[in-house]
């Protein structure tokens, strides 16, 4: 059987992807709760939809299988079992306990699958349910939150809870609490979903490791080779636990190169100041290295002894890149050409975060028109998507996306 997961790559040709269509989660947002949510602003949801559908026609029209987080989810709880107990799950690890979590149980339950589904994303507010009176001072002084369940506004960002490296993926335990439940949807997906569940796909690392990780901060640069960002959202024991797995249970992937970038938000994964666009061309945040152009990389191999890795600490990426993708130059494409103006305002509105759908093909957000030109005098298509409100929520084409399979290169 054809392996459902193929992604040897960052830049083979794109076949299959998994989005999310921003709902009713993001009407859920209020200036009270957006640091709560990971917001810095509230998007129109009427306009944001239609840029997202902007965004998915534009991938199709490309030949490129388009998949909904909501529809795979609503069809791998194909039994009432599966169903109820992914109520719970959610209930959990949402920390709901106590006389109000059975009466939340009851009412996501008396909806149909996928509206159920949609419901869980977009959050259960207090007035949508009646409880009994309240008896305790907790309970009490609880009344100024809106949500039983909080909704899930990143939801429409699919790289991050999980990422496809290989014939398998990651299943992210995510660094911030309102992100951590998203993960959930894909570990029920892989396991139940028919056109997955019997293909005995591995998971490299699981959302229950104790140290972070997120799909934004991973790269397959080739068959042999995946960067992993040490970020604000992923930890350094995370990429060497990811690293040990790979190399343990599959013969293909002989290093992870763990690339550490300032921890801050507007710099929040590595794919937000660091993406590959062609065999030897990358973009790049000039403000991830310091001013002689040198950061610390560290190159992961397997070790000599069961569960370990031989580390080697490099300081020059350019050097580094030529050295284990084999290449004789590489090109780095700043982010705003470096301007000390275009570019932090082109960061900050994800210029460097292009999804690649072929070898010098990307999808980037039209805003971002000084880094788009630079693309283009570097020999890249770039087609470019609506954004303005899709890029409220920090994240851009690549962040929306999370590759299912690629064609080799």
């Amino acid at each position: 059987m054809k392996q459902p997961l193929h992604v040897k790559s960052e830049i083979g040709e794109l076949q299959s992807v998994l989005l999310h269509r921003p709902g009713k989660e993001v009407e859920n947002l209020t200036p009270d709760y957006l640091g709560h949510l990971l917001f810095d602003d509230i998007p129109h949801l009427p306009m944001i939809q239609r840029e997202h559908d902007y965004f998915a026609s534009t991938l199709r029209n490309r030949g490129i299988e388009v998949l909904y987080l909501s529809n795979l989810m609503t069809e791998a709880l194909h039994t009432e079992k599966l169903k109820k107990q992914f109520v719970m799950d959610i209930l959990k690890e949402s920390n709901i306990q106590g006389a109000s979590s059975q009466k939340i149980a009851d009412f996501l339950l008396s909806f149909d699958t996928e509206e159920m589904v949609k419901k869980v994303m977009a959050g259960v507010r207090k007035s949508e349910i009646p409880l009994e009176k309240k008896k305790h001072l907790y309970e009490m002084l609880d009344n100024h939150y809106p949500f039983y369940l909080d909704p899930m506004p990143n939801l429409y960002f699919t790289r991050d809870p999980a990422a496809t490296i290989g014939t398998g993926l990651t299943i992210n335990p995510m660094r911030e609490v309102a992100r951590k439940r998203e993960s959930l949807f894909m570990s029920y997906i892989i396991r139940h979903h028919p056109r997955y569940a019997e293909s005995d796909i591995p998971v490299w690392l699981d959302r229950d490791y104790p140290c972070p990780i997120e799909g934004g901060d991973e790269l397959v640069l080739s068959k042999d080779t995946i960067a992993v960002g040490i970020s604000a959202r992923t930890a350094a024991k995370a990429i060497e636990q990811l690293a040990i797995s790979i190399f343990k249970r599959q013969a293909e992937i002989k290093r992870v190169v763990a690339v550490e970038i300032p921890k801050s938000r507007a710099f929040m994964h590595l794919d937000t100041v660091f993406t590959m666009v062609d065999f030897d061309k990358f973009t790049i945040h000039p403000e991830i290295q310091n001013k002689d152009g040198q950061m610390d990389i560290y190159i992961l191999e397997k070790g000599k002894e069961e569960d370990t890795v031989k580390i080697t600490h490099k300081t020059n990426l350019l050097e580094t890149l030529k050295e284990l993708l084999g290449l004789k130059d590489v090109a780095l494409i700043p982010c705003g050409g470096g301007d000390v103006i275009a570019a932090p305002r082109e960061q900050w509105n994800d210029g460097s975060n292009t999804l690649a759908i072929a070898p010098g093909v990307v999808v980037t957000y039209d805003r971002n028109y000084v880094s788009n030109k630079l693309l283009r005098e570097h020999g890249i298509e770039v087609i470019e998507v609506i954004s303005s409100e899709l890029s409220r929520g920090r994240g851009g084409p690549r962040c929306m996306s999370m590759p299912l399979s690629r064609k080799d290169i």
